[in-house]
């Protein structure tokens, strides 16, 4: 039988290590515009600033892993780079595309795939002009090199392994490269800040010894840039969240990689805590119960009641939209008038 004494214990003991994050000197504004770019870690936290309505171009190159790669795609839209159809590559089983563009980008007519690229690069390259904010997601300092022009690829495609030199970067390689970056975009855009994460997505094919030798290149290089421009630059932890606060598997996908749905949104939350601004936080809190809402799928659909209900929510849509006229919200205004139109009697 426990004693009072080891309920008390009990009681009062926190079983988790709690991540002390760092609070920024700057916060994201819902009127903000914001560009993601990086790795699939980076794609959760874009979806969800997609959801919640801010304006965000999400990895314009699709997913990138290595920070190079990721550098080279932000030069590229810096200096609107246009490909030419010499430079796209037919992959066996893959269709046309470039090393440094990810695999949705491919398309079996080589004209479609140039166009789709060059139309991507121009709207991003045009949104980079006018970011708030560049959020930037590391998620391995393994590269691998084209074996006959020593190129990094950004995409291996699923090309055969004797294609590519496969090396880990250092951290001088990685800051001297964003040093250079850094200053062309706060050339382009004064106003730019930068936020860095590192992926918590494990890269087991790596082994956990490579993988913990590539986490912490990155991170290094990520304490090296935000120490040098303290103003500009801001590291949220999102890999520590997820290796050492959530550190259980259970909050890990079936792959034992990938953190689970419910450690992305624990992450999520913790980001909207500490970077957003808290008039952002309140307009999330409120379109959350908009979009639940338009979710909402009614047992009696032509009843006067869900009619009544539709109308509501269209209502405090209307209403956000005038106190937040960059609010795009259009979608959500043409699902209100669908759902009434097809739930009359």
């Amino acid at each position: 039988m426990l004693t009072f004494a080891y309920i008390f214990y009990f009681a009062f003991m926190e079983f988790r290590i709690k991540t002390l994050i760092p609070t920024p000197k700057w916060h994201i504004h819902h009127a903000d515009k914001l560009m993601v770019m990086g790795s699939c870690f980076a794609e959760h936290i874009g979806k969800r600033l997609h959801q919640t309505k801010f304006r965000c171009d999400l990895n314009p190159f699709g997913v990138l892993y290595n920070p190079l790669s990721i550098a080279e795609a932000l030069q590229q839209l810096i200096a609107q780079y246009m490909y030419t159809e010499s430079e796209l590559i037919e992959f066996p089983d893959g269709g046309w595309s470039t090393w440094l563009h990810h695999s949705r980008f491919s398309q079996l007519d080589r004209a479609t795939a140039l166009s789709r690229i060059n139309d991507r690069i121009s709207c991003a390259s045009q949104t980079l002009k006018e970011t708030d904010v560049l959020i930037i997601t590391w998620g391995t300092s393994w590269v691998y090199k084209l074996a006959s022009t020593n190129m990094i690829v950004g995409n291996c495609h699923k090309q055969p392994d004797r294609f590519f030199i496969r090396e880990r970067l250092t951290v001088s390689q990685i800051t001297e490269t964003y040093t250079e970056l850094l200053e062309a975009l706060w050339q382009q855009r004064p106003e730019l800040k930068v936020i860095f994460t590192v992926s918590p997505v494990r890269h087991l094919k790596d082994g956990l010894h490579e993988n913990q030798l590539s986490k912490a290149m990155l991170l290094i290089a990520t304490e090296e840039l935000c120490n040098k421009y303290p103003e500009r630059c801001y590291y949220f932890p999102a890999y520590e969240i997820v290796i050492d606060e959530l550190r259980d598997y259970r909050f890990y996908a079936e792959d034992m990689a990938h953190p689970s749905e419910q450690a992305v949104e624990y992450v999520w939350q913790c980001f909207t805590d500490t970077c957003i601004d808290k008039q952002a936080q309140a307009f999330i809190a409120e379109w959350e119960k908009i979009r639940k809402a338009l979710d909402h799928r009614p047992f009696q659909p032509k009843s006067q009641k869900y009619q009544d209900f539709v109308r509501q929510n269209l209502l405090k849509i209307v209403s956000l939209k005038e106190k937040y006229p960059y609010l795009e919200a259009q979608n959500e205004i043409d699902l209100c008038h669908t759902l009434l139109k097809t739930s009359q009697p």
